[in-house]
């Protein structure tokens, strides 16, 4: 296996000349082993996600694990030393992940958040570089430069990572929210100060090196919306032939905003980010569909990256870089992140419960060790190392603060606001009868439970018309109970398709009084889905 995924790399790296003494290009035999191990790689992969769940540890543990037994020191013995090739794949990684992120991404929920988790995500990352490179130096002996960058690296949180371990805690929207808007937000400035830092070392005018990051942030604030607003207008008024073609259009919309801001020097990864984001709130035909073909696509992208970064990983070399792991670590989880979190928080007057888990919450994942192979790539010296180093330390730490985040979210006494779970509506344009069928699904606790049909008092121009209920159908009267886990299919005329939106996801958060309690379905109606 070993000499066959050998030989299959180096062909697909360079094909031969005639004359030339090199490997025979790429072919089907080689084809046939690469999709056998992919997909076995896939199902191992499937199948861990149940493991990590019911431990609590975030699957990027599981995926990191297959790819260093898969490596030159486990049992699959493949040689992979590539970190060029592991920077561009987890790149375009990244990209897939961000924009799943973004489209999963409630408006209803970051935007009265938006000051704070944009201040945590550039003011809170300068501190947690400041403190952790000033840790690295001085307590471990690195010298500025690599401090710098292990700094920068290790500074990315992971909202994935997060909500993995969270998922069953019904938290404050305004914890989820900062983290959720945090993690979407620091890796375009991250990724600025690591590459600044590995091309140039110290960087000696830190006022030009700040101006750099606002203006590509800006160039890609400015292209993701622009490209998301664009691309939602077209998908809403152009019927696609197909409801298949909408998820296949969604997501390259996003990477083309990642495209367009990276060409035009700007942040890629803000554009994409931004660009999802407007998608996933802009109510589009055939949601439901393109959230889980997204979904799909971003736990491939995982399983894939991570894959690839456990063979990149030499485990018998991470002996000596197993304490200074540790040490900048815990100055990383104790002192930078926490204050970093105050400091950015408490100006906004968030409780300080909420502050204590913000700051255990900054689980690292993905995007610090893809970073790191970028002072590889540049030839920075003890690049191996600073690599080393943020692995052990995601690991390490992942470990630790993964399995104790519900506990603490118990603790803090966070984990018992529950509010009523939102609507999953799908919406299919019917362009020749000016009308929409909305097909709407009542969650749990879903306060929709006990209505009556004739109590939603939908718009004139909109009516239940079907319920599907235990795997039967039926035509439903004025005086029908809703119950959780009905299905209905809504039929509305175009004029008031929105107004019908707003009327069930206030009934589904207020109940039949929603009227009387001001609950009118606005603050609802940001996003279709859940949470990824």
């Amino acid at each position: 296996m070993r000499r066959s995924l050998g030989s299959c790399v180096r062909a697909v790296r360079a094909s031969p000349r005639p004359g030339q003494g090199r490997e025979p290009p790429l072919t089907v035999h080689h084809l046939n082993q690469l999709l056998l191990v992919c997909s076995l790689v896939l199902l191992v992969a499937v199948a861990a996600v149940r493991i990590s769940s019911r431990s609590g540890l975030p699957s990027l543990l599981v995926y990191l694990a297959i790819g260093v037994v898969m490596g030159q020191d486990g049992l699959g013995h493949i040689r992979f030393d590539s970190a060029a090739v592991t920077q561009v794949m987890g790149y375009a990684a990244l990209v897939v992940i961000l924009a799943e992120g973004g489209l999963g991404t409630k408006w209803k929920e970051i935007r009265p958040v938006l000051s704070s988790a944009s201040v945590l995500a550039t003011g809170g990352v300068a501190v947690s570089v400041g403190v952790t490179a000033a840790g690295a130096h001085y307590l471990v002996g690195l010298e500025w430069r690599q401090a710098l960058i292990v700094g920068a690296v290790v500074s990315s949180t992971d909202a994935a990572a997060v909500f993995s371990v969270l998922r069953r805690i019904p938290l404050p929207s305004r914890v989820t929210g900062t983290l959720e808007a945090e993690s979407g937000f620091n890796d375009a400035p991250v990724v600025i100060l690591v590459v600044a830092f590995s091309t140039a070392g110290p960087v000696e005018h830190w006022s030009l090196l700040l101006g750099e990051i606002a203006l590509e942030l800006a160039i890609g604030a400015a292209v993701g919306l622009a490209v998301g607003f664009v691309g939602a207008w077209g998908l809403r008024h152009v019927a696609l032939p197909a409801s298949g073609l909408y998820p296949i259009a969604v997501m390259a919309i996003a990477i083309s905003a990642y495209a367009a801001g990276a060409l035009g020097h700007g942040s890629g990864f803000l554009a994409v980010y931004l660009a999802s984001m407007v998608l996933g709130n802009a109510k589009l035909p055939h949601w439901p569909a393109t959230r889980g073909f997204a979904e799909g696509l971003g736990w491939i992208a995982q399983i894939g990256m991570f894959v690839v970064l456990g063979l990149l990983v030499t485990p018998h070399e991470l002996g000596d870089d197993v304490v200074p792991a540790l040490v900048i670590g815990l100055v990383l989880t104790m002192v930078a992140r926490p204050l970093s979190v105050v400091l950015s928080l408490t100006p906004f007057r968030v409780p300080w419960q909420e502050q204590t888990l913000m700051s255990w919450a900054g689980l690292r994942g993905a995007v610090p060790v893809i970073l790191a192979t970028i002072p590889m790539v540049n030839g920075v010296e003890g690049s191996r190392s600073i690599f080393n180093i943020v692995f052990v330390l995601v690991v390490v730490y992942t470990l630790v603060q993964g399995p104790t985040l519900p506990w603490l979210a118990r603790k803090l006494r966070l984990g018992e606001q529950g509010e009523a779970a939102d609507l999953g509506i799908e919406s299919a344009p019917l362009e020749r009868l000016r009308g929409h069928l909305l097909s709407v699904t009542i969650p749990e606790e879903s306060r929709m439970h006990g209505v009556e049909i004739a109590e939603l008092r939908l718009p004139a121009g909109s009516a239940v018309t079907l319920v599907v209920r235990e795997g039967k159908s039926f035509v439903p009267l004025p005086s029908t109970v809703l119950r959780h886990g009905d299905e209905l299919l809504v039929v509305a005329t175009d004029p008031v398709r929105d107004a019908a939106e707003r009327r069930l996801r206030a009934v589904a958060h207020g109940g039949k009084l929603a009227s009387w309690l001001g609950t009118d379905g606005a603050e609802a109606g940001g996003s279709s889905t859940g949470k990824r």
